[in-house]
This record gives C-alpha cells, sequence and structure tokens, in this order.
C-alpha cells in the first residue's frame, strides 16, 4: 500500500512540474510573439533618428525580417552610422544579415565590421533590411541617421535618355546671352555595355525647338554644332576609340567666332581646330539648354555628366591646366540654382573631383588610414615605396571600438639590422609581415596603423668584416581598451623582442623603443572656450558662449612625422548668427527623443521668428524651419500653451514670405504641410488645396487644383473670391498660402472646452483680409474619428479671442449638407484657420504623457503578473482533485478561467492591431468583450452564492447547480456578444475595431482593437458591470454582516484575532467580487488620476490577489502542495487527518443542508460546507424531496 501511496505522488508530482513548466514556458513565448519588441518594419522620415535591431541591447529573436526605409525631402541625402554592430557573422552574411540599400548598390554586412562606419545614400532614400534565421542570436545593432543638406557639387547627373521626360534643364531664371565667345567645361562618363556612337552630351535651341549649340559624337567623330555649323574634332579626339569611359574625364571647349577656331583640352592637352564655319556666328540668347539629347533622332549620351559650367569669354591652355573647382562660370554654374533636375537624376558620390565629404572629416588627417579616431585591421598591407620613407595604410574594415572614443596610442621605434643589400621597400614587405604576425592572437586587442621605414647609417662589423646596414622603422599601434584592461609600454617591447627570431630575411631587431602617445592637454582657446585633457583623434565638444543650443568643437590630431598629439583649430562655425545654422541646431534640438518643457519650445518659437521675420526664407531654409515646427507639434497641449499664439503668427508669416519658383511650391513633415501657390489676379477663376495621405509614407501629399477623393482635408475657392477687394489690394496680391495642421496643439481654446474632432486647416490670400464673400469658400474636413451621431460646428480661429490668445468662433461658417459620419464640409464666407468641434459623450480629461506611460507600464506589467497567477490557480484546483470537490471551487475555477483569458487577450492585442487586419481586429474585439462581460458575470455569481450558502442555507436545494452556473456565467456574455454581432449585421467594424487608446496630452496613443460605438460600450460595459457592481455591494454587505455575527458569538478568540480575522475575509471578498472595479465611478474631476492609478493597480493585478487569499492562504490548498510538491521535513505525510477532518465535517453538514453551498472566500473551516458523494445525494433528494425548494 505505501509502495503504490508513493508511486501516485511520484506521478502527481511528475505531472504538475511538468504542466507548470510548459505552461511558464507558453506564457513566456506568448508574451515574446504577442509584443515582440517593437515594430521593424517602418518609415522614417524625422530630420535625424535613431533605430535598433529588436530587442537591442538584448539579443534579437530568430526569424525576423525587418524594414526600415528612411526618407528625406529633396536636395537631401541619408547618413547612416552603426552605433554598435554585432550580427552572426557567415561567409557572404548567408544566415544573418544587414542589407543597406543606398539607391546605388545593395551591401550585405554581418559580423562586427560595420561598427562605428558611416554610410551615405545617394538620394534622398535609403532602406535598411535585417533577416535572422532560426539560430544562434548576437546583440545586433544601434543606428543613428540624420539628413545632410547636399549641394550640386556632391553630386552627378545621370543623363536622361527620354527627351522631354525628367528632362535635366537649366533653370527658367538664368538668362542666356548671346555668345560669340565661350568656354565650355563639364566632366562625364559613358556606359562600357553601351556600343553607341551617335550621342549628344548636351543641346540648346530656341522658342522653336531649333538647335543652336550642341556637343556630341557620331561616325564622323566627335563634334562641336555652333548655329548650324558641324565642326569635327578629329585632331583633337579620337575618332574610333571612345574619350568617354566608366570613370569621369575631363572635357573643357573654347570657341571663338573672331577667329573662326575651337580649342579643346582634354587629359592635359590642349588642341586647336580650325572650324571657317563658325567664323562671325553669334549664338542666339533666351534659348534653353537641356543635358543629353533634344530630339528622338539622336540618342543621349549613356552616363553621368558633372560639374558642367560656361563662360562667355575664352580661356587660354594655360588657364584651363590652372582651372580650379572654385572658379564658377559666369553663365551656368554647378550649383543647384542654376539647374532644374528631376530627383530620380541626381546621386550623391563621396569621390567627385570638386565635391567635399559628406560625411565629416579633420583638414589635417589625424593618421593615414583612419579620421577621427577610427581603428584599422591588423593586417598589415604591402605596397610599393618610394624611397626614402615608406608609409602604409591599413584599411578601416575590422573595427571593435565604439565611434570617436579612440584607442591608445604607442609609438614604437626600432632598429633593425640587415648584412644582405636589400631596399628599403623590400626592408618594408619584411618588417610590415613581421608586425603583422606578431600581434595576432594577442590577447589584447592590438593594431598596428601606420609604418615609417628609414635607411640608417653604414658600420662594419669587426668580425664579419662586411657591412651591416640599419634601418630605422617608426610605427604606431592603436590599443582598443573597450574591455579596461591595462596595456603597458613594457608589455609591448617585450612582445617585440621576444618574437625578434620569427623575422625573416635575415634581419635581427636591434634596439626597441615604446612611448605613449601624450594627450592633448586642456587650454583656453579661444576666450571663454575651455577644452579638456584629450587623447588622440577625439573630438571635444562645448557650447558656444552665450549660447545653449549651439556647439563648438575642437579635435586632438595625431601627426604623422613624429607621431606626437596636436590640437587642431576650434570650430566655431556654429556659434556664428546664420540662419541657416542655427535653424539646423534647433532642428537637432528638437528631434526625435528630445523632451521639450514650456520654457525650451517658447524660446524655439522665438528664434524662428526672428529667422523668419529677419531673414530671406527660400524653400531649404523653410522646409527646415516647418520640421521644426512639426517636431514642436509632438509636444503635449500644456507644453504648447504659452507659445501657441506666436507659433501660429509665425507659421502665417513663414507662408507668406517663403521665396520659390514656378507655379507652386510645398513642403510636407509628419504634423504640418505647408502649401504656396501663385495666382494672377486679373484672370482668378478659382482654384483648390488638398491635403491626402501618401502611400507607405507617414508625410503628407499636397495638390493644387486637383480633385482627391481621400484627402484629409481639401479647401475650395470660388472665382468671386477677389471680387471685393480695393484696386491697391488687388495689384498687390500674388499668392495664396495654404497650411495643414495634422495636431491641433497650437489650437487651445481657454473659454471653449469642446473637443476638436478634425484636422485643421488654414487658407489665406497674400497679406490681406478676405471676408463677406458672396460664394462660400468650401472647406472639407475629415474626423479623427468615426461619429456615429455627429453634431458638428463648423469654426475658424479667431486671434482676437481671449485677448489676443485666440479661440474657435463659429461666425461666418455653416456645416453643409454633404457632412456625413467620416467628414464635415463647412461653407464659409472669409478666410483663416478652420476646424470641425463635436460635443462628444464620451471624453475623459488628458492626462500628460509622463502618467501615461506609468499607467501604461503598471497595466501591462500587472495583466502579465495577473495572467500567471490566474494560470497557477487554475492549475493548483485541475491537478489536485480533493480541492475542486466543493461548489466555491469550482466557481473559483471559472472566474480564474476568465480572468486567464482576459489579461492574455488583452496583452495580445496592441500586437494583433498592429497588423492592420480589419477581421482578426474585430475578432479580437469581441473576443475581450466577452471575456470581460464573463469576468463580471463569475464575479456576480460568486456573490450569488455566498448569499444562498451564508443566508438562504436551510431548505435549499437547486439541481444542477454548478451546470445552472456555467450557463449563465459563459452563456449570458455569449448572448450579449451574438446580439451585438447580429445587430450590426455585415457592419462588424462599426462597433469593434482599431482605434487609439491610453492618449496623452498630445493626442498620441497605442492602437488597440476595442469597442467603437459609444451606445454598446456603454450599455455592455459600463451598464452591465454596474448592475454587478451594485449586486455585488448589496451581497458583500449582507455576507459580512453574517460573518461578523458568527465570530461574534465565539468567545474563544481575542478582540485583536476577531478584527484581524474580519480584516482578511474584507479584503479577499474585495477583489473576489470584483468591487476594486469601483474605482471606475470615482474617476471624476481633480479626483480623476489618483482614482486611474487605483484601478490599475488593483484590477490588474486582481489574479495575483485571488491566488494569494484563496489559493496560497487556504490551509487544504497549502497541504496539497506540501503532500505533492515539497520534500523533506516540509512533505506532509499521506496519513494525515485532513480527509478524515473534511469527511466529519461533511457528515455533519449533509444532515442539515442536503446538497450544501459553501464559500471557500470566508476563510473559516465552519463554513466549509462540501457536497457529499453522488449516492448519498441521491438517497437524500428522494428522502427530503416534499420540504425542499426546486430551483
Amino acid at each position: 500500500m505505501f509502495h503504490v501511496s508513493e508511486m501516485w505522488c511520484y506521478h502527481w508530482k511528475w505531472k504538475l512540474r511538468h504542466c507548470l513548466c510548459l505552461f511558464t514556458t507558453y506564457i513566456i513565448c506568448m508574451q515574446q510573439a504577442a509584443h515582440g519588441c517593437y515594430d521593424c518594419r517602418i518609415v522614417l522620415t524625422d530630420p535625424s533618428g535613431v533605430f535598433t535591431s529588436p530587442c537591442f541591447p538584448s539579443d534579437y529573436p530568430n526569424s525576423q525580417a525587418c524594414k526600415w526605409i528612411i526618407r528625406a525631402p529633396h536636395g537631401f541625402i541619408i547618413q547612416l552610422t552603426f552605433i554598435d554592430f554585432d550580427i552572426e557573422e557567415a561567409p557572404g552574411c548567408i544566415y544573418d544579415s544587414l542589407t543597406l540599400d543606398n539607391g546605388e548598390s545593395p551591401m550585405n554586412l554581418c559580423g562586427i565590421t560595420a561598427k562605428g562606419l558611416s554610410y551615405n545614400s545617394t538620394g534622398n532614400e535609403m532602406i535598411v533590411s535585417f533577416k535572422s534565421d532560426f539560430s544562434i542570436q548576437k546583440k545586433g545593432f544601434n543606428a543613428s541617421y540624420i539628413r545632410i543638406a547636399v549641394s550640386l557639387r556632391n553630386q552627378k547627373v545621370i543623363i536622361p535618355q527620354v527627351p522631354d521626360v525628367d528632362a535635366v534643364s537649366v533653370a527658367e531664371t538664368v538668362l542666356m546671352p548671346e555668345l560669340s565667345q565661350f568656354t565650355l567645361c563639364f566632366e562625364a562618363t559613358k556606359g562600357s555595355s553601351d556600343d553607341n556612337d551617335d550621342w549628344k552630351v548636351f543641346s540648346y535651341t530656341d522658342a522653336l525647338s531649333t538647335e543652336l549649340f550642341s556637343f556630341g559624337k557620331s561616325t564622323k567623330g566627335h563634334f562641336l554644332f555652333v548655329s548650324g555649323t558641324q565642326c569635327i574634332l578629329e585632331n583633337a579626339l579620337p575618332r574610333n576609340a571612345e574619350f568617354f569611359t566608366g570613370t569621369f574625364q575631363q572635357l573643357c571647349v573654347v570657341g571663338d567666332s573672331f577667329s573662326g577656331s575651337i580649342g579643346i583640352y582634354a587629359k592635359s592637352t590642349y588642341h586647336i581646330v580650325y572650324c571657317p564655319g563658325i567664323f562671325g556666328k553669334v549664338i542666339p540668347g533666351n534659348g534653353r539648354l537641356v543635358l543629353g539629347s533634344n530630339s528622338n533622332e539622336v540618342s543621349s549620351l549613356n552616363g553621368d555628366i558633372y560639374n558642367f559650367r560656361l563662360w562667355n569669354f575664352t580661356m587660354n591652355a594655360q588657364t584651363l591646366a590652372n582651372l580650379s573647382c572654385d572658379v564658377k562660370g559666369n553663365i551656368v554654374d554647378w550649383e543647384n540654382e542654376f539647374w532644374s533636375i528631376p530627383t530620380s537624376a541626381l546621386k550623391a558620390e563621396n569621390n567627385l573631383s570638386c565635391g567635399s565629404y559628406l560625411i565629416p572629416s579633420s583638414a589635417i588627417e589625424p593618421t593615414s588610414c583612419a579620421n577621427l579616431g577610427s581603428l584599422c585591421q591588423a593586417t598589415v598591407n604591402a605596397t610599393t615605396p618610394t624611397p626614402p620613407t615608406v608609409t602604409t595604410n591599413m584599411p578601416d574594415t575590422n573595427r571593435n571600438d565604439k565611434p570617436n572614443n579612440g584607442g591608445l596610442f604607442y609609438r614604437i621605434s626600432i632598429t633593425v639590422f640587415s648584412s644582405s643589400s636589400n631596399s628599403v621597400s623590400k626592408v618594408h614587405d619584411v618588417v610590415a609581415e613581421w608586425l603583422n604576425r606578431t600581434f595576432q592572437n594577442w590577447n589584447y586587442t592590438v593594431y598596428v596603423v601606420n609604418i615609417s621605414i628609414h635607411p640608417g647609417s653604414i658600420k662594419e662589423g669587426a668580425r664579419e668584416k662586411r657591412s651591416i646596414k640599419s634601418f630605422g622603422v617608426l610605427a604606431l599601434l592603436v590599443y582598443n581598451s573597450t574591455n579596461n584592461i591595462n596595456l603597458e609600454e613594457e608589455d609591448i617591447r617585450q612582445k617585440l623582442i621576444s618574437n625578434n627570431g620569427t623575422m625573416e630575411g635575415g634581419y635581427k631587431l636591434h634596439t626597441v623603443d615604446v612611448d605613449p602617445v601624450e594627450k592633448c592637454l586642456a587650454e583656453e582657446n579661444p576666450p571663454n572656450y575651455f577644452w579638456p585633457d584629450t587623447r588622440p583623434t577625439v573630438t571635444n565638444f562645448t557650447l558656444c558662449h552665450g549660447s545653449s543650443v549651439q556647439t563648438a568643437s575642437r579635435t586632438c590630431y595625431l601627426g604623422l612625422q613624429n607621431y606626437t598629439s596636436y590640437w587642431g583649430q576650434p570650430d566655431l562655425r556654429n556659434c556664428t548668427e546664420n540662419a541657416a545654422d542655427i535653424a539646423n541646431q534647433l532642428l537637432n534640438l528638437t528631434g526625435e527623443g528630445q523632451q521639450l518643457t514650456s520654457d525650451k519650445v517658447n524660446d524655439v518659437v522665438q528664434k524662428l521668428k526672428k529667422i523668419v521675420n529677419d531673414e530671406e526664407i527660400d524653400e531649404s531654409l523653410g522646409s527646415t524651419v516647418v520640421t521644426i515646427f512639426s517636431n514642436i507639434l509632438t509636444s503635449s497641449d500644456s507644453v504648447l500653451a504659452a507659445s501657441s499664439s506666436e507659433a501660429l503668427k509665425t507659421i502665417d508669416t513663414l507662408a507668406l514670405k517663403i521665396q520659390f519658383t514656378g507655379p507652386s511650391m510645398s513642403i510636407s513633415t509628419r504634423n504640418l504641410a505647408l502649401g504656396v501657390s501663385s495666382i494672377n489676379s486679373t484672370s482668378f477663376k478659382g482654384g483648390s488645396f488638398s491635403v491626402s495621405p501618401q502611400n507607405n509614407a507617414s508625410d503628407f501629399q499636397i495638390d493644387f487644383d486637383k480633385d482627391q477623393t481621400n484627402a484629409f482635408a481639401s479647401v475650395v475657392l470660388p472665382p468671386s473670391l477677389l471680387k471685393n477687394l480695393s484696386q491697391d489690394e488687388f495689384e498687390v496680391i500674388s499668392r495664396a498660402q495654404f497650411t495643414f495642421f495634422n495636431k491641433n496643439g497650437l489650437f487651445q481654446d481657454a473659454e471653449n472646452p469642446a473637443n476638436l474632432t478634425s484636422f485643421v486647416v488654414a487658407c489665406s490670400i497674400g497679406n490681406i483680409t478676405i471676408q463677406d464673400l458672396q460664394d462660400y469658400v468650401k472647406v472639407t474636413i475629415k474626423h479623427t474619428k468615426i461619429q456615429e451621431d455627429p453634431k458638428p460646428t463648423c469654426v475658424f480661429w479667431d486671434m482676437n479671442k481671449n485677448g489676443g490668445s485666440g479661440g474657435w468662433n463659429p461666425e461666418g461658417c455653416q456645416v453643409g449638407t454633404e457632412s456625413s459620419e467620416n467628414e464635415t464640409v463647412c461653407l464659409c464666407n472669409h478666410l483663416t484657420h478652420f476646424g470641425v468641434l463635436m460635443d462628444l459623450q464620451r471624453t475623459i480629461t488628458q492626462i500628460d504623457s509622463q502618467n501615461t506611460k506609468v499607467l501604461t507600464f503598471i497595466t501591462y506589467i500587472g495583466c502579465g503578473i495577473s495572467a500567471i497567477f490566474s494560470a497557477a490557480t487554475l492549475l493548483t484546483y485541475i491537478a489536485f482533485e480533493k480541492l475542486r470537490r466543493d461548489y466555491p471551487s469550482k466557481i473559483l475555477m471559472n472566474l480564474s478561467t476568465a480572468l486567464l483569458f482576459l489579461n492574455l487577450i488583452f496583452l495580445l492585442d496592441g500586437w494583433i492591431a498592429s497588423f492592420d487586419i480589419d477581421g482578426l481586429c474585430v475578432a479580437v474585439a469581441a473576443l475581450l468583450h466577452f471575456f470581460l462581460l464573463a469576468t463580471f458575470t463569475w464575479m456576480g455569481l460568486e456573490a450569488v452564492h455566498m448569499y444562498i450558502a451564508l443566508v438562504k442555507v436551510f431548505n435549499t436545494y437547486i439541481r444542477r447547480y454548478i451546470l445552472k452556473f456555467c450557463i449563465i456565467g459563459w452563456g449570458l456574455p455569449a448572448l450579449v456578444i451574438a446580439i451585438i454581432l447580429a445587430s450590426a449585421n455585415t457592419n462588424a467594424s462599426h462597433v469593434y475595431g482599431k482605434d487609439l487608446y491610453g492618449k496623452d496630452a498630445n493626442g498620441q496613443g497605442d492602437d488597440f482593437c476595442w469597442i467603437k460605438n459609444e451606445v454598446v460600450f456603454y450599455v455592455t460595459c459600463a451598464g452591465y458591470f454596474g448592475i454587478m457592481f451594485l449586486m455585488n455591494v448589496a451581497m458583500f454587505i449582507v455576507v459580512m454582516v453574517q460573518i461578523c455575527g458568527r465570530n461574534g458569538k465565539r468567545t474563544n478568540r481575542s478582540l485583536k484575532e476577531e478584527i484581524l480575522r474580519n480584516l482578511r475575509s474584507v479584503v479577499s471578498l474585495t477583489f473576489l467580487l470584483g468591487m476594486t472595479w469601483g474605482f471606475a465611478f470615482f474617476a471624476w474631476g481633480p479626483l480623476t488620476l489618483p482614482f486611474l492609478y487605483l484601478f490599475s493597480i488593483f484590477n490588474s493585478l486582481q489574479g495575483l490577489f485571488i491566488f494569494v487569499f484563496h489559493c496560497a492562504m487556504k490551509e487544504n490548498v497549502q497541504k496539497q502542495w506540501r503532500r505533492h510538491l515539497c520534500c523533506g521535513r516540509f512533505r506532509l505525510a499521506d496519513n494525515s487527518d485532513w480527509s478524515k477532518t473534511a469527511t466529519n465535517i461533511i457528515k455533519k453538514s449533509s444532515d442539515n443542508l442536503g446538497k450544501s453551498l459553501s464559500s471557500s472566500s470566508i476563510g473559516s473551516n465552519s463554513t466549509y460546507l462540501t457536497s457529499k458523494s453522488k449516492s448519498t445525494t441521491n438517497t437524500y433528494c428522494k428522502r427530503n424531496s416534499h420540504t425542499d425548494n426546486v430551483f
């Protein structure tokens, strides 16, 4: 018998432990799968930012497929820097890899090779893709990006191959004069696979498309076409061979109609070709110059062109030979303002002849292989040197340090003796290879960066009687001290001496000296700028004098001659009062991740106001200013309140002052869009403006005079708009300005707290007031959320209200009949900022972003803990059959099941919402609603059961008691959900769906699948719980009166024991009956925040409290745990009297109650009334059927 009992015990211990293990694994896996780490398929459009691999700095998960698309406006490129990089390494990166598409050629990266390196895009977009396989995870990567304004000097142009399609031409603002003399210089490439010998590099035509001036090649050879004459350049350029190749070749052409000669300067050679046909001919002005061919008859050069410059005078051979990049063409120059180039034709490069480095580098090279502290791999590449000094550079391909932190530098000075007559290059190769071997696989990560070989004096050997040559070797060694282990000079010296015998070719090491490279000492230069002690190759930053925004920098360089450190000149460029520089500083100050206070925002707005009012605003500066305002709009309403009025006025002034070419211009950012359109007051026939979403982008698409069916906002101006203007006003009108606000934080009306439920769009004409129009301005604005019963009011922002701080005013606007639940059509007789106000019933006081984050954190952590302990409670009662024999335990199991699934679905909800699958979101919202109602219902049934067990004890028999409870507990919520879905028919998405919840003060929140319909929410959630809450409160009072009355009759306990016992009963019943859910009814007015915290803490942890009070603290549960889960002295023997005691209680109770009811929540053994066995119950039912009340 004892053996059987032991086997049974072992079986249950094994079973329960594995169940708990599987459950824990499931919870962890589901959490990981549910939440992942964050969304890694996004579009990044901020001026700067940071993104990481999933879960960084923890290991990235398996089977990831991430994609980041980084976009910048036209005229910018993307610079990406890997701050940290560690991806599983494999040949060809065949397992885990990061793919970087810079717009030209994708590259795969893995291992640690990219750490600290920067990469540039060739256009205004860069795509970063990351994938991981099913095994081996690493830390991943941490990358930062920034957009860089690119001048045309850093970009080449891909010559268009189809005329008039994305044509590259000289800007319309550039006037072409008559040319009797000219000098033309450009650089070009030609595709290696292109065998076409009939092409043109450029073409200049008049208004009738008659060609006046061009350069190209035909079957006769290279030619220059001037005013009807084609001059073959057969002696200057090859006829049968290609002058232009895959690399840029510069060509200069000099034309002089007075002498009839053409000069060709190519490959440092000047040729003169006489062409009598051009004698006395003049190239007419006011034509159109395009790159490539202007007709379909002759193709364009299949290649790239760069640095196209044109002068209206001739240059001689000496001038052309000395021609530098700083000499600008006085007619056409290679600058942005001279050209009209589509973005698709531009490509940025670092190695262009007149370009500046896109990645900032120092004026003086700190070492010959790395800028600003970069380290080199431990490989010395030998090159053929030029005596007497040989310098070797090592490529920076295997960095393992943090960027710009630099390493510890050491000077190594050694003398090498050789008995053979070898050249310096031979000595260099031998020493380089020896140093490479010496420091490979050492305990320290050491890189030899630079080697210099200097022949020494010749000595006569006393014994050998032959000459011995000595060579001085000066090397720079870098120790990457990221592991914080000190490397002493003596260690390096002994390492070299111990490897002396490994030097090949008969070379011997004679002397070795190792010295650390000194730091640049602290100093003040210029006055008020203090620089601390700094290691070589490290750049220090400090605030500009008198500024809290702009920064100055200074680099400690490393000299190449003797490997000593020295300070570079301070870089004070950011400290100058340059509008573009200040704007860029403000852009970084307000970028992603920056915490903005009210004072900071006000300071930024004041600086922007000064820039806009005092400076000339071009499109580039205007784009930066709009982006700064967009960044500011992400702040909370409280932060924006003080400066909102000034910000709106500054945006209006910006729209009025910004300079642009062409019929219109637009600037689009995440939260703000600006459009300006030229208008002709004399021929104005109306116009329109619309803002709509872009595909796969966070910015907006702005259209003029186009109908957009899915526009967020649109403004239609009537033809009679300008009729009531005075003559003076009529003459000065030249533009119409439109502004679209995705965030409404700048529009805060203290007197009208009604909610703004739409976007805001503004429209104005020049700097004049438009009002009392004959025909209405039609403004259509999308609602920010669907309104089932909309009661909109069309309003405009009146700058004069509320003492000049502004407010909403409905005067002059009315709601159009075309309005719907999705959008409102406003008809107004004036122009200004328009919006839609809505009287919402389901509104709460705005919570600041900090409290929102804390509440969200508490909720998710609490729900996770609650799910774990609800599952633990459920598993305990499932595993031990003796615990679930009574009715209270079975009811508790059902309540724990409902709580478990409620918490799990809540945790998964946000992750599922990210998939943007409507049907899936509706299903999840309905399930969440069902388990919420089921939880409420089972809490109510707990109260009903306690009432029956403690109040109506006698003569109460309910047939199939638990079955009926289950029908009510699970069936009633299912019936409610079924009715809702049936009434919605095919429009279930109007009841359930995705929306923003947990919104902070600036309107940002998390996507969540939940109830969208107001009526459904208040009836089935608030109303349903209200009924259950009132019933539970009543039951709670009755039950507590019963408990206190029974316990008070006992005299064997002290007063303190009675109070503690009753207090425990109160607390346990509070969580069991869900009394804490009632905190929601008290979250109003000034008590909102405290009660929201109480609600989040106690209700998210309800599963934990139920486990503690109704599982862990129950004596019979403890005994079962001790009997089956514990070992040694903690284990309870199988022959304990627990079961006997319980049996005696059953027998005594069943004599009076028959199939009795009990409550496990009170904590008194005297109230643990359990049901009898089936046979006893049946007998009792037959015997007492005439006295019982059967339900």
